[in-house]
């Protein structure tokens, strides 16, 4: 059973990733119990750089609607507002604009209407080479300087912003806000930071319950978790009566994603975790206290961008002979060199690049691999990336067919070296980008960082 939303406290119930899906009871438990903000994170960078650069959404079509549904009707019962953060996966314009489509035949099958803020943050390349001249921009976590031919190359740029980018729309008491690219953290924080919640606690329950049910037990997503923030404090519960909070799960998820346990960095400046507490005060949910903010002297939001890097085509395939697998280092670089020496003057070997995956071997942690024994079998993928779809696919097929008959030590058959589980073998896996821009930059107005823009 739901504690009942009491006076002085700030609820917010919060979904780790739009589309991924959650268990309704657990959102229609939490709104009757009372909340004051239902949140929802739509984005990351973690599955790399494909969706920024394409425009595309990471999530499909049909899981985004049934998530934000259900979401929409749970802010027409609760009366309280929908904040959603990196529209789309990557937060740009085109992924924003495709979660406006749906949020608005969702309203249309409902036969509603709602007051909508969109802020988005998707940066003009200009806007970014200004920043550059004026040296605003600083480098992070790669430690590779930003040059202008970057800011060029990149399809799109989005930059994190901050909580306070959503205070204009929220000051104007809308329904439902749909945002661009944006710290995982700022959706759920925005709200509580504008009535004059602490910093430090309020940051750090965001961190926390921004990946919804991953904080609680059993681990596994795909469920909902609830925020109580108090004056001096705040609780961590999750509303399904199946699963609980403890100390250790909710530490665990303030160390997630971090490089600094103590350190909590973001737009604007940082929490101090040094002195934070974590009590178990029930079965089910966990106290936290102690946490405070440090200002920065710059407020800086993160940049991400992403160029197209090429096409790929790529080929998979598994083989079991031991000789074949002891041998695999010499197999890929005959093979490598018969293709450059098989298309000398054909095409340009800096066109393209063959990289190998060893499934069985090392396919995971590559050169980091620990562990070193023979495998009794090995999934191959043979990745081609070139400058065109069409020197990536010849150049596939060439290292498909010189794999299942390249010659090694103790060869025996000569039918063919690998077996394929797919016809064609190749598989053309069309545009591949990469992150050109991972860098900080400096702003002067925090709140008007973001474009905020009103459907009615």
């Amino acid at each position: 059973m739901i504690e009942r939303k009491q006076d002085g406290e700030f609820v917010v119930i919060s979904n780790g990733m739009l589309g991924y899906g959650f268990r309704e009871q657990s959102l229609w438990d939490a709104v009757e119990a009372g909340v004051d903000l239902i949140a929802a994170d739509a984005g990351s960078s973690d599955p790399g750089p494909y969706y920024l650069g394409s425009g595309k959404p990471f999530v499909g079509e049909a899981m985004t609607r049934r998530d934000l549904s259900l979401l929409v009707r749970a802010q027409v019962q609760a009366g309280v507002p929908l904040v959603i953060g990196s529209a789309g996966g990557a937060g740009g314009d085109a992924q924003v604009d495709g979660l406006v489509r749906i949020l608005t035949d969702i309203l249309a099958d409902l036969g509603i209407t709602r007051k909508i803020a969109v802020v988005r943050t998707e940066l003009d390349k200009q806007v970014v080479q200004a920043a550059l001249v004026n040296q605003r921009i600083q480098t992070f976590e790669t430690g590779a300087p930003l040059a202008p031919a970057d800011i060029d190359a990149a399809s799109h740029i989005v930059a994190q912003m901050g909580c306070e980018a959503y205070w204009p729309a929220l000051r104007e008491a809308p329904d439902i806000i749909i945002g661009g690219r944006a710290w995982d953290v700022a959706n759920i924080a925005a709200l509580p930071l504008l009535k004059g919640y602490d910093r430090g606690l309020t940051l750090h329950m965001g961190k926390i319950v921004e990946c919804g049910s991953l904080a609680s037990r059993p681990t596994a997503g795909g469920d909902l978790i609830i925020g109580r923030l108090r004056e001096d404090h705040f609780i961590v519960e999750p509303p399904n009566p199946e699963r609980y909070c403890t100390v250790q799960s909710v530490a665990a998820h303030t160390f997630y994603e971090k490089t600094d346990p103590l350190m909590l960095a973001g737009p604007g400046g940082t929490v101090d975790l040094t002195h934070t507490r974590f009590e178990q005060i029930d079965p089910r949910r966990v106290k936290v206290t102690g946490s405070a903010f440090r200002k920065a002297d710059r407020y800086t939001v993160k940049l991400e961008g992403a160029r197209l890097a090429g096409y790929r085509a790529l080929t998979i395939g598994g083989a079991r002979d031991p000789n074949f697998i002891a041998h695999l280092d010499r197999i890929q670089a005959d093979i490598v060199a018969k293709i450059r020496e098989t298309q000398a003057g054909v095409v340009d070997p800096d066109s393209y690049s063959i990289t190998f995956h060893r499934y069985g071997v090392d396919g995971v942690m590559g050169k980091w691999e620990p562990v070193k024994q023979p495998a009794h079998e090995v999934g191959l993928l043979i990745d081609v990336i070139g400058e065109t779809p069409q020197i990536a696919e010849a150049v596939c097929g060439l290292a498909r067919a010189s794999v299942l008959h390249v010659g090694f030590p103790g060869r025996v058959a000569t039918a063919g070296n690998i077996a394929f589980p797919f016809s064609p073998a190749e598989i053309e896996a069309g545009p591949v980008y990469e992150f050109n821009i991972y860098h900080l930059m400096e702003i002067d107005d925090p709140e008007g960082f973001g474009r905020t823009e009103w459907l009615q």
